[in-house]
């Protein structure tokens, strides 16, 4: 991937593009007004043929990237395209124009858009700042570098926190004969489990705070899981490191000698500490909706995705080029996730409709699977079954189909339910880190460890040492917490 143009005027006009944008998405819903109530899906009536295409899409995204990945790098939007005619074409025909087109406003309006603005500004305003400097990288130091990581993956996000630290760590290691390790204890800790505690830490949770789930309810219902998970994955990480580091003995010439670290770009917290106030304020404070081709849109969370896209302008205008040189930064990886997840939010349509007609529906054999036999949710379950799919779905649309099947009532599910949603949030998150496609993260911090020159597990190897280090803390888990 080719870095960003090196030219500030390219950058300026790119963020007087964003914020442009901003303008005209507030002026697009003032004239906004209500209009009659739009046909729904009944999922009721809706076959499993129509997840299909949701089901193609995720296979693409898991299989194409290994079997193809040059093809996967030129024309992943196509294929993401592909499946959402797949769905909508056909589904057009049978349900009728106007009932998909509302569907699919009322999913890009409502889920996506917030979703994509909170993941891209993160992106961007982290993306300008850099940690220069070099630490030996010895067991202590690359403990504190995890445990660090996991502290901030609640507060910049999982990607947010990865793309600032994952660089510092490969440059403290480059003299070290085995590092892989490492890399793949950063994928447990910082790219999945640490953003547990927010909504803005990691996308499941934000998906979850876009249907109604308060923002500290979160840190209340998963602090003490992932206080013991992070904690247990630290003491093991340090004692394979410690292994290792006393095993290698002679180490490689080092290509990038120890010096005092330093933070460029440090005014870019202000951005997110902007970015972090807009979100919470959103879910507590309730402002008039309006109406826009009939999908219902409220204004706080019309100014908090404002205030969001301002905030990733002005990180480009904030910043130099100097610094995204430095990064390596450039806007790829935010265009992946965003015409993928259009397809996901898309496709995903059929299936959640299917299972909002509970045991009715198609997929009436996952309700009763994750119910008792009294007809209670069954949180073990929900854990397990949520966590093995997001291991190799991504975990934000696991998230929202297990929401949906626990019936999708955030009220509900954070009072005498909360066993169940604890279960789904532990499992959507924590076991994201199964596998090299259970989250976003994930294979970019593979992908940029590779580059420069670390050795990572192929796919099954790593699912040796998630399966082999992850499953037996998930069972224990499974027993102190359900």
């Amino acid at each position: 991937m080719a870095p960003l143009s090196s030219s500030s005027h390219t950058q300026k006009r790119l963020a007087s593009s964003i914020i442009m944008g901003v303008v005209l998405g507030l002026l697009v819903a003032l004239p906004a007004h209500a209009a009659e109530p739009m046909p729904h899906l009944q999922g009721g009536q809706i076959g499993l043929v129509w997840s299909l295409p949701f089901a193609g899409l995720l296979l693409s995204i898991a299989l194409f990237p290994l079997i193809a990945p040059q093809i996967w790098h030129h024309h992943y939007g196509k294929v993401a395209l592909f499946w959402i005619l797949a769905w909508s074409g056909p589904a057009a025909v049978v349900f009728g124009i106007s009932t998909i087109l509302y569907e699919i406003l009322h999913s890009l309006l409502l889920e996506y858009l917030p979703f994509i603005i909170l993941i891209g500004s993160l992106y961007c305003v982290t993306g300008h700042i850099h940690i220069r400097g070099n630490l030996h990288g010895s067991p202590a130091v690359n403990t504190a570098f995890l445990a660090i990581g996991t502290v901030l993956a609640s507060v910049i996000g999982t990607t947010g926190a990865a793309m600032v630290l994952v660089r510092p760590l490969i440059r403290a290691n480059d003299d070290r004969k085995e590092s892989a390790h490492v890399m793949i204890f950063f994928i447990f800790l910082v790219a999945n489990i640490g953003g547990a505690l927010t909504p803005v830490g990691d996308p499941p949770l934000f998906l979850g705070f876009l249907e109604g789930i308060d923002f500290f309810w979160t840190t209340k219902a998963l602090l003490k899981p992932t206080l013991m998970l992070a904690g247990l994955l630290l003491l093991i990480f340090f004692c394979i490191d410690l292994t290792l580091y006393r095993r290698e003995g002679h180490k490689k010439p080092d290509p990038t000698p120890d010096s005092r670290l330093a933070i460029e770009g440090g005014h870019h917290v202000i951005l997110i500490l902007v970015i972090l106030a807009a979100v919470i304020t959103s879910g507590s404070v309730k402002l008039d909706t309006v109406e826009l081709f009939g999908v219902p849109l409220e204004w706080q969370n019309i100014l908090r995705d404002a205030v969001l896209l301002l905030m990733a302008g002005l990180s480009f205008m904030l910043s130099n080029d100097r610094i995204r040189e430095a990064n390596q930064f450039n806007l790829e990886p935010i265009r992946e996730v965003a015409k993928l997840f259009g397809g996901i939010f898309v496709t995903i349509i059929p299936v959640l409709a299917v299972l909002k007609a509970g045991q009715d529906g198609a997929l009436g054999a996952i309700i009763r699977l994750v119910t008792t036999p009294t007809g209670q949710p069954d949180p073990v379950m929900y854990f397990w079954i949520t966590g093995l799919l997001s291991s190799f779905l991504d975990n934000a649309p696991t998230y929202l189909v297990f929401f949906n099947a626990a019936g999708a009532d955030p009220i509900a599910l954070m009072g005498p339910m909360a066993p169940t949603l604890t279960a789904i949030s532990m499992g959507a998150v924590f076991m994201g880190a199964n596998s090299y496609i259970g989250n976003a993260p994930n294979f970019m911090v593979k992908s940029m460890a590779e580059s420069r020159g670390v050795v990572m597990p192929g796919f099954f190897g790593y699912l040796v040492w998630s399966f082999g280090l992850l499953m037996p803390l998930f069972a224990i888990q499974t027993w102190l917490f359900f």
